[in-house]
C-alpha cells in the first residue's frame, strides 16, 4: 500500500504521537510506502530517499501499485518558487505548497496534476530557471533560504534544518541525497581543504568523536550557506565555521564532499 501527501507538509514523528520528536517532513506530492498501521498512526518509507517515520493517518490520501510504479517512472516536476497554490477539483479552497513539493504527471498546457485518484491545478506559475550551471542554480536555491528560521526536522522556507536545507536544494536541482547529514557525508568524493572546493559541494563538521552533526553548501570565497540558528552565511577556512556575530567558530570541519559531477 501507498500514500502521497495531499497537504502542504506532514510532519514525520519519530513515535506515534504528536509529543513525539519530528525528525523529518513530507511534502506536498511526495510518495511514500505504508509499512504499518494502527488506529491513528502509519508507519511510512519515503521513496525519494528512504526515511522512515510515523504520520497522521488523516494526513494524506491512499494510492495502489499502479500508480506508485508509474509515479516512480514519471520525471519529478519540483516547484522552486518559495511558494505555489494548487487547487483540487471541486474544492473550494486553495492549497499552498512550498517550494520542493513534487507535481505529479504534470501536464504544462493545462497546469494540471494528478495526485491519486484527485485532480490538482497549478494557480501559480513555475519558476522560469535561465541558469546553465548546475553549481550557479544550487546556490542560488540555498540563498532562497536565507533567514529562515532552523526548526529540527524541518524541510520548508517556514522552518529547516541543516541537512534538510543540502537535500531540498540538491533535490530542486535534480539530485537526490539521503536526509541526514551522517547519511550525506559517505556519498561523494572527499577533499580536506577549503581551497580545494567548489560552489556547491558540501561541508561536514562533527564532534570530538568524530560524529558529523552538521552540514552546509560551499560558496565563493571561503563562504558557506547553513542553517544554525537560521539559514545563514558565515566564513569557513581549515578549522571550521566562524560566525561573524558571535566572532568566534562555531563548528569544527571535518570533511568536504563533492557529490557533483563536473
Amino acid at each position: 500500500m501507498f500514500g502521497i501527501a495531499d497537504l502542504s507538509i506532514v510532519p514525520i514523528r519519530r513515535e506515534q504521537s504528536e509529543r513525539s520528536e519530528m525528525v523529518s517532513q513530507i511534502l506536498f506530492g511526495e510518495l511514500f510506502e505504508i509499512l504499518e498501521t494502527t488506529d491513528k498512526w502509519a508507519y511510512i518509507r519515503l521513496l525519494h530517499d528512504r526515511y522512515e517515520g510515523w504520520i497522521d493517518k488523516k494526513m494524506y490520501q491512499e494510492t495502489d501499485q499502479e500508480y506508485a510504479t508509474k509515479y516512480q517512472s514519471d520525471s519529478p516536476v519540483l516547484t522552486t518558487e518559495v511558494f505555489n497554490i494548487v487547487r483540487k477539483e471541486g474544492a473550494y479552497g486553495n492549497n499552498l505548497i512550498v517550494s520542493g513539493s513534487v507535481l505529479p504527471f504534470f501536464n504544462a498546457d493545462t497546469n494540471t496534476m494528478q495526485l491519486g485518484s484527485e485532480t490538482y491545478t497549478l494557480l501559480t506559475r513555475l519558476k522560469d530557471i535561465g541558469i546553465d550551471s548546475l553549481r550557479d542554480l544550487i546556490i542560488e536555491y540555498a540563498l532562497m533560504y536565507h533567514n529562515t528560521p532552523y526548526l529540527w526536522g524541518g524541510r520548508t522556507p517556514y522552518g529547516i534544518d541543516c541537512s534538510g536545507l543540502s537535500q531540498i536544494v540538491y533535490r530542486m536541482a535534480g539530485i537526490d541525497i539521503p536526509r541526514d547529514a551522517s547519511q550525506q557525508v559517505l556519498g561523494g568524493q572527499n577533499f580536506s581543504f577549503v581551497e580545494e572546493a567548489l560552489p556547491g559541494d558540501l561541508a561536514f563538521f562533527g564532534d570530538d568523536m568524530g560524529a558529523i552533526t552538521h552540514v552546509g553548501i560551499l560558496w565563493k570565497e571561503n563562504r558557506i550557506i547553513h542553517a544554525s540558528g537560521r539559514v545563514r552565511v558565515d566564513k569557513i577556512d581549515h578549522q571550521g565555521i566562524f560566525n561573524e556575530d558571535l566572532k568566534r567558530y562555531t563548528h569544527n570541519l571535518k570533511v568536504i564532499k563533492r557529490l557533483i559531477s563536473d
